[in-house]
């Protein structure tokens, strides 16, 4: 078989056909190009709009999310809210997987939140359509999206250079991240502008109008850029061309919903059973959206053949359809709610290992977090008087070792102790992550507070194990103190949950005034074990004690001191960063001169409490 094929004969043949190559090429790389730097100044300026929100809010959007969310309908109204104003329902819904995963909320309240953030999402689009806005002769040009974008991003400037309050900064921030915004959008819609009379991408993006390809095209971009904001942006530029049709925006859209999962999927790599069920909630909400919705609707266009499918969409009419199908899927979805968590739980079964079962609570130092310091410092905080209440726990059953030994509670206390000690590696570094962030000045007093406190709680510990090792030394070797120096043990064990119970409660309540108590006790402590150690040394002398007893009596009242001492340095902390003073021996030194701290007054009060017996 011959096949004739017709090639250009002349030399101006070849040239001709090289220059419509070399222009469509040149034409089509010029246009990628373009597209793509707008696509890269609309996600920077998206994220600098929403980083400088955040910061504005001072950190309140992530706890209200987590304390106000209550019930299922309140949080579709918070994840709307907070999603609408950080301008990412990936950040939010990945808060909300670090929330489930420790342990702060429940998956009902999670599923709440999620949903509202795939309605707020949509708000990006409305604020694209700005970039509509055209101007006119003379002062009429002055309204035009160029004009608007330029006049925010002066002032935007203005702000950040000039301004020293870091509020009015990120102000600035947010006004520059609106201009660039601006600026990504009209370079796109330029970069596409050209494709309005290319038969070739006209015939290419009727293709799409096939629901089965819409969907995986708009899923695949979203998935890739990251961003359901940036995808619907480029299809908002893209009906500047004219060439997008109801029929072909529709799936698109539905597309995007689905691939915007992919980042919050991603997050939950490493979360716990909870967190992998709340990022997959995401996931089955807009799958089940785009399932529900594309059978129902193509299948009435089938039999009725609505009109409006070859409808040319504009930005507006977008925004508008992106918006209607988010809130249709939530609508449709939310008395469902208790269904979504079920389907998750069967689909992650929840595997305890009984190993792990003591350190769950430090999965609450969840580095999802650190971007969001309020959150993070408010859970480093709960996790410090968790770790409070262990040494605390320590410290009275090592007391108790002392009265009557148990090889069980012995155990029981050093196993404590590792824990301790497992909080207080990972509470260090947790915290040092979040000095690497922009601290407000509170936030920057709460984590010095948290850092200078660590070692104090985790030393009472050690103290403790301490107790319990002198005990067990005096039951295995059946040595037994005096009546008079087993008198003085347990007045110090007294002492001793007292001073520890009130040192933590003014650390969890942050109540200076109990921390003023501290110190005048730390101070009775210090006198009464002098003179117990003396009156020790008497009996040893009359031969009422032996030296060996000695010894262990002298190492407990020398511990006894050290936790008294502890308990004085975490009071001290928080009485100096609620007051700016940061001289510790100058503060110890007036602070018996200072009336107002009634340092005499509770000392006498401690004095009755805890009389010493006068032998």
């Amino acid at each position: 078989m011959r096949i004739d094929v017709e090639v250009p004969t002349t030399l101006s043949d070849l040239d001709f056909y090289a220059q419509i190559g070399a222009f469509v090429s040149f034409e089509l790389i010029h246009i990628v190009i373009i597209l793509l730097g707008g696509i890269a100044l609309f996600l920077f300026g998206m994220q600098l709009m929403g980083d400088g929100l955040k910061k504005v809010a001072g950190g309140k959007l992530e706890v209200i999310l987590y304390r106000l969310s209550n019930t299922p309908l309140k949080g579709v109204l918070l994840g709307t809210g907070v999603t609408a104003i950080i301008q990412s329902s990936s950040a939010t819904s990945v808060m909300v997987v670090g929330f489930v995963n420790a342990g702060m909320i429940k998956m009902k309240q999670a599923i709440g939140i999620i949903m509202g953030a795939i309605i707020g999402t949509s708000v990006t689009g409305w604020v694209l359509c700005l970039s509509d806005i055209s101007g006119g002769a003379g002062w009429v040009d002055l309204l035009s999206t160029e004009v608007l974008a330029a006049v925010i991003g002066v002032i935007g400037i203005m702000f950040r250079m000039v301004c020293k309050n870091p509020t009015k900064k990120h102000i600035g921030d947010i006004m520059i991240g609106f201009c660039i915004l601006m600026v990504g959008m009209q370079n796109m819609s330029a970069a596409v502008a050209p494709l309005r009379s290319e038969p070739a991408f006209i015939d290419m993006l009727t293709k799409f109008s096939n629901p089965f390809i819409g969907i995986l095209i708009g899923l695949l971009v979203t998935a890739v850029l990251q961003s359901a904001s940036a995808t619907v942006g480029i299809l908002q530029a893209l009906s500047v061309t004219g060439a997008i049709s109801f029929s072909v925006a529709l799936p698109i859209i539905m597309g995007i919903a689905v691939g915007a999962a992919m980042p919050v999927i991603i997050s939950s790599f490493g979360a716990t059973t909870d967190g992998k069920r709340t990022a997959f909630v995401y996931l089955l909400v807009d799958a089940l959206g785009a399932l529900i919705w594309a059978v129902v609707f193509y299948s009435v266009n089938h039999f009725v053949h609505f009109s409006f499918m070859d409808r040319t969409m504009t930005t507006v009419s977008i925004a508008f359809v992106n918006s209607l199908f988010r809130v249709a899927t939530v609508a449709v979805l939310f008395p469902f709610i208790r269904f979504l968590e079920k389907m998750v739980c069967a689909i992650f079964k929840e595997v305890v290992d009984e190993e792990d079962k003591d350190i769950v609570e430090i999965s609450v130092l969840d580095d999802r977090f650190i971007a969001h310091p309020t959150v993070a410092i408010e859970q480093a905080k709960s996790v410090l008087c968790s770790m409070a209440h262990m040494a605390q726990k320590n410290l009275i059953r090592s007391m108790e070792l002392l009265d009557t030994f148990s090889q069980e509670k012995y155990d029981k206390i050093q196993r404590r102790e590792d824990k301790v000690d497992r909080y207080e590696d990972k509470l260090g570094t947790y915290l040092v992550k979040i000095t690497q962030q922009e601290l407000t000045s509170g936030q920057n007093k709460e984590v010095s507070k948290l850092l200078h406190t660590i070692s104090d709680f985790e030393r009472i510990s050690d103290h403790a194990v301490n107790i319990s090792q002198a005990a067990a030394e005096l039951f295995n070797e059946k040595l037994r103190f005096s009546d008079c120096a087993v008198e003085d043990v347990e007045l110090m064990s007294l002492i001793m949950k007292e001073i520890v119970g009130n040192v933590i409660d003014a650390f969890e309540q942050n109540k200076v005034e109990y921390a003023y108590k501290t110190e005048p006790l730390e101070e009775l402590v210090d006198i009464y074990c002098d003179e117990m150690k003396m009156n020790h040394v008497k009996r040893v002398q009359k031969g009422e004690c032996t030296l060996h007893q000695g010894f262990i009596f002298n190492d407990l009242l020398t511990d006894f001191e050290r936790i008294a001492d502890h308990c004085s340095n975490v009071a001290v902390a928080i009485i100096e960063l609620e007051l700016n003073v940061f001289d510790t021996h100058e503060y110890l030194i007036n602070l018996k001169k200072d009336n107002g701290t009634n340092f005499d007054k509770y000392f006498e009060e401690y004095k009755e409490m805890f009389p010493l017996s006068q032998y």
